[in-house]
């Protein structure tokens, strides 16, 4: 009887999983809870507040700068809150939570060093735990397209072929 061979293993092909570009300790810094019954920005009031505030709790984490209660803010209140977290954090993304997420993965991807995939075959996971954004599969063949021998989607063991690297014959 002969052993099973893992193909597989054996073939070469790196599987990258998107999941790791999920970033994790975001850290949210909602106007809600400076607001008068959390409708109602008084101005006065806010600047005490944002001076009064730790903002070493933000230092050099991703941070989310939004308004989760349907208040109408003024421009300058994000613009202040703003000032004051800009020194402190990494990152700084105003908007909703999820598109913002979004962006810092795609930012992680963007920065992303190719060196270890040139001239390999790599696999983009396709299931998984958390749901990745649509987007993030774009940007991954975006960087991943220019140094790959070839790009797939899915498993090792069943794949969709994605791009694969024409090669050049001399007669």
């Amino acid at each position: 009887m002969e052993p099973i061979v893992n193909k597989v293993a054996d073939s070469g092909i790196i599987t990258l999983n998107l999941e790791t570009f999920i970033p994790q300790n975001v850290m949210v810094f909602d106007l809600k809870t400076f607001l008068f019954m959390e409708l109602i920005l008084k101005e006065k009031d806010y600047r005490a507040a944002l001076m009064a505030h730790d903002w070493s709790v933000y230092d050099d984490q991703d941070v989310i700068l939004t308004c989760s209660t349907d208040a109408i803010i003024p421009v300058w209140a994000y613009m202040l809150a703003m000032s004051y977290l800009q020194p402190v954090a990494h990152s700084v993304r105003m908007g909703d939570i999820e598109t913002c997420k979004t962006e810092l993965m795609l930012d992680r991807i963007r920065e992303m060093d190719t060196s270890e995939f040139a001239d390999q075959r790599v696999v983009i996971k396709g299931c998984g735990e958390i749901p990745i954004p649509d987007q993030a599969y774009a940007a991954i063949t975006l960087k991943l397209r220019p140094v790959v021998k070839s790009l797939m989607y899915g498993e090792p063991c069943s794949t969709v072929p994605i791009y694969k690297k024409k090669t050049l014959t001399t007669i």
